[in-house]
């Protein structure tokens, strides 16, 4: 079992690498890890090229979900992203919150950090900012945001909880969170989880989704609802760089499952305010 500390160190190595590649490499990997896979197609990430404030430079093809077109930001708000690479899902929720608002997009990894800094200085951002810092203990004030938004990130944290008691910490009473991140049902062969390239990757890293859903709740959420799931399909080609035909054979028939969920959670708000999930108040 790889330590905390080893983890980060990998995560770190291999994100600093993935700046270096075009889309289209980490598009056809897993999670942009790098040469998983022989052909080329999207394993995981969504398209995000119909959302009001998209960058294709700032796309690394990253991601498992679209959390920022569930993430009701709104002008004026301040929105943190965590792990916003190339600054992606920042952008998208610079739009969102306008100049009256504020990004801030907080990434592991220096070289993520230098290309989204890059990429908004050449379009004269003036309502985003990176930071560089550990999302299990990040670089903001108590109840700051309005919004958390964060895409295929915490599978790559070793100490889950942590991060979500950050968030909690980070928001506003009355502040709300949407994320997309992967979670199994079922148990994954051990050659797949312990496989680093896969962890870097974003699907050893995962846990149960009803475990996950417990973090969540355990860090005081409530208001807690999925609010996209997909069934993701790992090609026959890169499990064959882990499993033999046999193990191949026995994982796609045991029913396990590797799921790209987006959630939704709250922050409960302040005593006598009204608070709600997204949908339910006028």
């Amino acid at each position: 079992m790889m330590q905390s500390n080893d983890v980060k160190k990998m995560v770190r190595e291999k994100y600093t690498e993935i700046a270096g590649q075009d889309k289209v490499t980490n598009q056809s990997s897993c999670c942009g890890s790098g040469g998983c896979s022989s052909e080329v197609y999207n394993i995981m990430a969504d398209d995000y090229s119909h959302l009001e404030g998209y960058e294709a430079e700032a796309d690394l093809g990253l991601g498992c979900g679209l959390p920022t077109e569930f993430a009701a930001i709104r002008p004026g708000d301040v929105v943190i992203d965590l792990g916003s690479g190339a600054g992606n899902d920042a952008f998208i929720a610079g739009h969102e919150t306008g100049d009256t608002g504020k990004v801030i997009g907080i990434d592991f990894t220096p070289a993520m950090i230098e290309k989204a800094a890059q990429n908004a200085a050449a379009r004269g951002f003036t309502n985003v900012e990176f930071r560089q810092g550990d999302i299990e203990d990040m670089p903001v004030a108590n109840g700051i945001a309005d919004v958390v938004v964060s895409n295929c990130v915490l599978n790559l944290v070793p100490n889950k909880n942590i991060v979500f008691k950050e968030i909690y910490r980070a928001l506003k009473p009355g502040g709300h969170f949407s994320i997309s991140d992967i979670v199994l049902d079922g148990v994954l062969p051990p050659a797949i989880r312990e496989a680093a390239e896969m962890y870097a990757g974003c699907v050893s890293g995962a846990v149960q989704k009803k475990v996950y859903l417990e973090l969540i709740s355990g860090a005081g959420f409530t208001n807690v609802l999925i609010q996209k799931e997909k069934l993701v399909t790992v090609p026959a080609d890169i499990l064959g760089r882990h499993l033999n035909p046999a193990e191949i054979d026995a994982f796609q028939n045991s029913g396990t499952g590797i799921y790209s969920i987006t959630v939704y959670a709250q922050k409960p708000a302040a005593k006598g305010a009204a608070c709600c999930a997204p949908g339910c108040c006028s």
